[in-house]
C-alpha cells in the first residue's frame, strides 16, 4: 500500500526506527513513547497525544496490530479501522513523530528497543503497573500518566453509533 510521502515518513519498521532513534540521540532529543490501539481517533486521543508530546522532543507511538487488538478482547468487531488506516490517521497528527506497529500482547519488547526517556500512559493506569516501567526507570527515565478526557472513548463512540 502506498501512502503520501509526508505520512509514510513517519511509519517505521525496527530498522528505520533504529536509525531515527540514533539521530535523536546524537542530537540530544528527549524521546517520549506511548502505545495503544487508537481505533477510532477522537478528541481524547488527540489531547492525550498532544500532552504526551509536550513531555519531550519527539514522540514515538507503538501501535497495536489488528491481531493484537483482537487478542486484547475489546469486542469481536474491533478493530473497526485496519492497522494501516490507523497508522496513516495518526501519522497525520503533528504531535506524532514516529509510528511502529507491534504484534505482541504488551509493548515491553518494543519499549526495550526504543529506550525512551519518558513513557506515557493514561491515568487509568497506576504508574508502577505500566508495562515498561522497569525499563525506563532503570535508565533514569520518567513514567508519567496523563489525565484522560472524560466522556471520550472508542467504546462510547461505537455504542453511540449503534443507537
Amino acid at each position: 500500500m502506498s501512502f503520501h510521502h509526508k505520512l509514510s515518513s513517519k511509519l517505521h519498521n525496527k530498522e528505520t526506527l533504529k536509525a531515527f532513534l540514533e539521530d535523536c540521540k546524537i542530537n540530544g532529543k528527549k524521546v517520549v513513547f506511548t502505545n495503544g490501539c487508537f481505533d477510532i481517533l477522537h478528541r481524547g486521543h488527540v489531547e492525550y497525544l498532544s500532552m504526551a508530546r509536550d513531555l519531550g522532543d519527539v514522540m514515538v507511538l507503538g501501535l497495536n496490530t489488528d491481531s493484537s487488538v483482537k487478542r486484547l478482547g475489546k469486542s469481536p468487531e474491533r478493530p473497526i479501522n485496519s492497522e494501516d488506516t490507523r497508522a496513516v490517521i495518526l501519522a497525520g497528527l503533528e504531535c506524532v513523530d514516529a509510528i511502529i506497529l507491534f504484534d505482541e500482547d504488551t509493548p515491553h519488547e518494543l519499549i526495550h528497543f526504543v529506550q525512551p526517556d519518558v513513557l506515557v500512559k493514561g491515568d487509568d493506569y497506576k504508574v508502577e503497573d505500566i508495562v515498561g516501567y522497569d525499563i525506563v526507570t532503570a535508565k533514569g527515565g520518567k513514567v508519567i500518566t496523563i489525565p484522560l478526557v472524560k466522556g471520550f472513548s472508542t467504546t462510547n463512540l461505537i455504542a453511540k453509533m449503534k443507537q
